[in-house]
């Protein structure tokens, strides 16, 4: 059997309420969504299932400055638990584009199946995230890619939980 995905196990310094926020409330979201050197100006985020989603991340000047979008839909959400939804590319208004169109490589899925996981540990003091994203083909150039962001990201998230939310 074949896993045609990514998955993430990561140990954040926060209890799972606050990993939660930083997963679920715009002003959260935007002090960590994307890889390294990229910020996130803009997240729009109504969480319930069958709710949509639109986050923006900016590339470093170096990379060209340029903004992009992803938007999805939730699907499940158990609170303090779960979080299920599609992640797929798209404009600035949450219209979906094909990936190809505006030059990426021909191996960038169309659409991605996220699940996060969160579990808290060390008596509540600490949550062991898993992401699984679904849709990467393992081994291709845009699978080592969005690994490498995943990283990056989560690398980010754990910094930013450290302000302990309020």
């Amino acid at each position: 059997m074949t896993f045609d995905g990514i998955k993430l196990t990561r140990i954040i310094d926060a209890p799972v309420e606050v990993a939660w926020k930083a997963w679920t409330e715009p002003k959260h979201v935007m002090k960590w969504w994307g890889p390294q050197d990229y910020t996130s100006p803009f997240c729009e985020i109504d969480l319930r299932e069958g709710g949509k989603f639109l986050f923006c991340m900016r590339a470093p000047e170096y990379q060209g400055g340029q903004d992009s979008y992803t938007a999805g839909t939730y699907g499940k959400i158990v609170p303090l638990e779960r979080l299920e939804f599609t992640q797929s590319l798209a404009d600035k208004d949450g219209d979906l584009v094909d990936p190809v169109s505006i030059g990426m490589l021909e191996d960038f899925p169309k659409q991605t199946q996220t699940t996060v996981l969160f579990k808290s540990i060390k008596q509540g003091a600490m949550t062991e995230l898993t992401i699984i994203e679904k849709g990467q083909q393992p081994g291709s150039q845009m699978f080592l890619y969005a690994l490498l962001g995943l990283y990056q990201t989560m690398d980010k998230l754990a910094e930013s939980v450290k302000e302990k939310y309020q």
